[in-house]
């Protein structure tokens, strides 16, 4: 009985301590800013001009950190794409909603979205790229997800594709490429990869992919620009296959093959982020509109020991829960609103975005709705009126049927990590200390490793208990 008791409490405590606060700073609903999420895909924190990269060419996101935020030290809540996707619309960790690694499910529809919040509020929503948290086409026949594609999530309109395409020609298999996905040569994946409010495209789907999905973000901004709206932009750059235009390729002449084409498509993706911010200025709306880019995860795990991709100075990659793969680049913009030459090395997450927007445009959830959120509104970490480390981060990644069961709890300056691997060890760091995770203190500090191990423990159970029905209605 005590037991169960002390349960009760806890998941009370949980819900307190992770939901979105019912009473926000209202704004007029006159003057809700526009929303612009932007996110690539595989992109190493040290991808970017902005963290130190000085080869590689980002000069419009670059000019967008330094108009606005630069957050040094940004979170995916996953070392892969499907899992941090849903922490974005959702504020809430990848173990709640239960898609715990890629194509291993789908978005519930029980999930509330920021395209669901925003649309509560008036705004028009559309959904540009790679979704990954289900399938799009509804005959599509797979074992490890279902069909959930945007429009059951809250966006009016949507041009998405599945899953990864090649960044250049993106119906077509690459002549070099021997991996999953078609022969060289081969239509990628069918190539129809992108599907349209429901239709299959097969128009304007050559050359470089950002660009093919710009094409289509600029006429819906375009087309609702006096009222406001969310436009949800979410590249495949540089996510395998990485493929780059030749024009692209001639920036790099000292670089191999290899690298040319990696960096090659995130310079091409960058042109179209500055085509975008361009765009804001000639209808002279930047001033009513938040942009906030990131990448899903760390660098791809081939590329990353290839020496292609780069993490920075941080240890790991994608599919590892050390900072390589959960530490990623990430800057915001706001003219008039946010400072130029702002940085923070608080500690901001994926599953901060929807808190953040909610308080922005003034959303309150009705008090029914008790699940919890995990995140937190960045905007006075952005003013500069929280300094505060102390919350704990918690990640995951987990397909059992490959002994994979990555996660790991930042709580202050401490890191516990189990290793995503079949029997991975469990390893604790300071990393106020040591922030490349060069000395495991698990065996020095057992006392340490313990407290966290307890503190992950509870919240994988407040997780556990979220996914397995208790946030939804029956």
């Amino acid at each position: 009985m005590n037991q169960l008791i002390i349960a009760q409490v806890f998941c009370l405590t949980i819900v307190s301590m992770y939901s979105l606060p019912q009473s926000l700073a209202m704004a007029d609903d006159t003057e809700s800013p526009n929303v612009i999420l932007l996110m690539s895909d595989d992109q190493g924190w040290g991808d970017v001009g902005f963290n130190g990269n000085a080869v590689l060419q980002t000069p419009h996101l670059d000019a967008m950190a330094a108009g606005g935020v630069r957050f040094d030290r940004f979170y995916a809540a996953a070392p892969l794409c499907s899992p941090t996707r849903g922490s974005c619309l959702t504020g809430r960790y990848p173990f709640r909603f239960g898609i715990l690694a890629a194509h291993t499910g789908g978005m519930r529809v029980g999930e509330n979205t920021i395209a669901e919040m925003l649309k509560k509020k008036g705004y028009a929503t559309g959904f540009f790229g790679k979704w990954h948290i289900g399938w799009v086409k509804p005959d599509e026949v797979g074992t490890r997800g279902f069909y959930s594609p945007p429009s059951h999530h809250g966006f009016d309109q949507y041009f998405a594709t599945t899953s990864a395409v090649p960044t250049w020609n993106p119906r077509v298999t690459p002549a070099d490429w021997d991996s999953w996905g078609g022969k060289p040569g081969d239509p990628w994946k069918g190539g129809f990869p992108y599907v349209q409010d429901g239709v299959e495209v097969n128009e304007n789907l050559q050359g470089d992919d950002s660009r093919i999905i710009m094409d289509r973000v600029i006429p819906f901004v375009q087309a609702n620009q006096a009222k406001p709206f969310l436009a949800t932009v979410w590249f495949h750059s540089p996510h395998e296959p990485v493929v780059a235009g030749d024009e692209y390729k001639k920036l790099y002449p000292k670089a191999g093959s290899k690298r040319q084409n990696y960096y090659g498509c995130i310079t091409a993706m960058d042109e179209q982020i500055g085509r975008l911010r361009k765009k804001l200025r000639e209808l002279d709306i930047e001033k009513k509109t938040i942009v906030l880019f990131c990448s899903d995860n760390g660098p791809s795990d081939g590329l990353t020991k290839k020496g292609v991709a780069s993490a920075g100075p941080f240890k790991g990659h994608k599919h590892t829960m050390y900072e390589g793969g959960v530490l990623v680049p990430a800057c915001a913009e706001w003219p008039g609103v946010i400072a130029p030459g702002t940085t923070t090395n608080v500690r901001c997450s994926t599953v901060d975005f929807l808190p953040t927007i909610a308080s922005i445009v003034g959303y309150s959830r009705s008090k029914k709705d008790t699940r919890p959120i995990d995140g937190i509104d960045l905007m006075p970490v952005i003013r500069g009126e929280s300094q505060n480390n102390d919350r704990s981060l918690f990640f995951g990644y987990r397909r059992l049927h490959q002994g994979i069961d990555g996660k790991a709890i930042i709580s202050g300056d401490w890191k516990l990590l189990q290793e995503a691997k079949k029997n991975g060890r469990t390893r604790l760091y300071n990393l106020a200390n040591d922030p490349f995770e060069k000395k495991d203190l698990s065996d020095e500090m057992p006392e340490q490793a313990d407290r966290l191990r307890k503190k992950l423990s509870e919240l994988e159970a407040s997780c556990q208990r979220s996914r397995d029905g208790a946030d939804y209605r029956f």
